[in-house]
């Protein structure tokens, strides 16, 4: 079964991050970077960017 891809403006609405904050902790490691559809084409596999709540989540926790 192919997983379904999320570009940037889903990515925005699932995550609550805006796009400026999305590409800032990219160049810092914090956030999964998109993989290439195509030669102008980017997106995140959905499984990824679940990770990454679950991650943020369970951190979250743990600080708390």
């Amino acid at each position: 079964m192919l997983e379904k891809h999320l570009r940037l403006p889903a990515v925005i609405d699932v995550t609550g991050l805006s796009r400026s904050t999305i590409y800032a902790m990219m160049s810092h490691g914090e956030f999964p970077r998109p993989v290439a559809l195509g030669k102008r084409l980017v997106a995140w596999p959905e499984s990824v960017i679940a990770k990454f709540l679950r991650e943020r989540a369970t951190a979250t926790q743990v600080a708390a």
